[in-house]
């Protein structure tokens, strides 16, 4: 049986069109076309048709931690957290942690490949500046080793996309750019590199940076530092848009001044109280919700409280961005920023990866 989706607009091929009909037939998408006078009732007209919504920073979510629960289990249901709240594809994201649970981390990434909803692994430490840790925990921080390096080789020898978070002041360009030519996506992250720094780190092959603002020097008039340097790059930059870890002041300056458009993309960094209880343990910590805001004993933040349709609508209504633009953050562009195709709305596409959503941003069961 062929269903018919005729939402007020469809996201396809960057732009938001009006008047198209998206048939499904057996879980897939058959046809896209313009609606014709002579269609039967369609079975569900939402207000926006767009591809599931792509995440490339993952802690946690249905009441799980990666970091606790560094296991195929533990990643299967933080992804079916977040594909319930409209995130279909995500790197799960293992944090600065002991190198026993790294390495469970990505044996469990190689048992996941080709699982629906598992992108790749996203590494955000150990490899950091003390100085810029955040939540991340100290004694667990060290230098880039050869560990570290054959667990991305073996990632990347099984096809398995990976995002590696380094402080690039504390790794040598040399090892930056053995780690691109790997295929490995190397971001700038939890650090106190200088703008020079980090411009030897983009030529070394450095290519993203992790939750701009956070985690790094502000900017000012005479030291600019990473932040500045990432802005004006033609590398991809990760914002968390829940308003709290970066003002929507900054964000509108941040994405203001890039150089080209579809170079930023939306991250949630959400724990795992996104789509479970508002509290968890990391580190032997508790960590709570308080007024929107997951912050450790320590008075850091710990993550975000957040998903990606909510950040997608920030995009729109804080951040002022066209709806047009604020959708590719977070569908086409972290996609792009991980050397992979666009996830469009096109024959053959699974029904799952479709996303239909209201005026008022809730999801529309189709």
């Amino acid at each position: 049986m062929t269903r018919m989706i005729a939402p007020e607009l469809v996201y396809l091929d960057g732009d938001l069109l009006r008047g198209q009909v998206v048939e499904v037939t057996d879980g897939r998408v058959t046809a896209v076309r313009p609606r014709r006078s002579d269609d039967a009732r369609p079975e569900a007209e939402p207000y926006l048709l767009l591809p599931a919504l792509t995440d490339l920073q993952v802690n946690g979510g249905g009441g799980v931690m990666l970091n606790s629960e560094p296991t195929p289990e533990g990643m299967a249901a933080i992804i079916a957290a977040h594909r319930g709240l409209g995130t279909g594809w995500i790197l799960p994201t293992v944090i600065t942690d002991a190198p026993e649970v790294l390495a469970r981390t990505v044996e469990a990434a190689l048992e996941m490949k080709g699982t629906p909803g598992f992108l790749g692994l996203h590494i955000e430490g150990p490899h950091i500046a003390p100085a810029r840790r955040g939540t991340h925990k100290e004694a667990f921080i060290r230098p880039l080793d050869d560990t570290t390096i054959h667990h991305c080789e073996r990632l990347r020898a099984a096809g398995i996309p990976v995002l590696l978070t380094l402080a690039p002041e504390r790794t040598a360009p040399e090892t930056i750019t053995r780690l691109a030519d790997l295929g490995v996506i190397v971001s700038a992250g939890h650090t106190e590199a200088d703008a020079a720094t980090t411009d030897r780190a983009l030529a070394a092959g450095l290519s993203a940076f992790t939750h701009l603002f956070n985690a790094m020097p502000p900017m000012t008039s005479r030291a600019p530092g990473i932040v500045a340097a990432a802005i004006r790059s033609r590398a991809h930059v990760g914002l968390i848009a829940d308003g709290i870890h970066v003002d929507w002041r900054m964000a509108q300056i941040a994405c203001a001044a890039r150089s080209e458009k579809n170079l930023t993309f939306l991250v949630s960094d959400a724990m795992a109280t996104v789509g479970g209880p508002e509290h968890f343990t990391l580190y032997g910590q508790d960590i709570f919700v308080r007024d929107g805001a997951l912050v450790n004993a320590e008075g850091s933040l710990a993550g975000a409280h957040i998903d990606m349709v909510t950040s997608l609508a920030n995009a729109h209504h804080h951040i002022g961005l066209p709806l047009a633009e604020a959708i590719a953050m977070a569908t086409d562009v972290p996609r792009a920023a991980m050397n992979l195709p666009p996830l469009g709305i096109a024959t053959g596409l699974p029904a799952g990866d479709l996303l239909a959503l209201d005026a008022a941003w809730q999801r529309v069961p189709i």
